[in-house]
């Protein structure tokens, strides 16, 4: 007998597809930095996330990364919930500290608001 039925629900409907990289959808990364660029089709909304481990050699190398939905990646890490709506050009860095979850710009360091 079955007592709970748990059904994951999409967190952002018609969310589109992201890239990341292997090591944080297999947990061996914590996302580090994110970044979003041109949608390579109308399913693609553009987001690129990369761990905290991640050297370049390994993002060079294809098939290192993966397309998943967005939603899967905010399964992985919340927070991108709150940045999803941010334009083409974004790039980010998340950090997890004493005082939470948050994103910097990683051009100017400014820390973003999250609401």
């Amino acid at each position: 007998m079955k007592l709970f039925n748990k059904k994951e629900a999409p967190l952002i409907q018609n969310a589109g597809g992201a890239i990341i990289t292997k090591s944080i959808y297999e947990g061996k990364s914590k996302l580090k930095w994110l970044f979003r660029e041109e949608g390579a089709n109308p399913a693609d909304c553009g987001w690129r996330a990369i761990g905290d481990t991640d050297t370049q050699e390994y993002i060079d190398n294809p098939k290192n990364l993966i397309i998943v939905d967005f939603n899967t990646l905010a399964n992985i890490e919340p927070a991108v919930l709150a940045v999803y709506d941010m334009p083409i050009g974004t790039d980010l860095t998340f950090h997890f500290d004493e005082s939470g979850r948050y994103f910097t710009d990683s051009n100017t360091g400014n820390r973003i608001k999250m609401h």
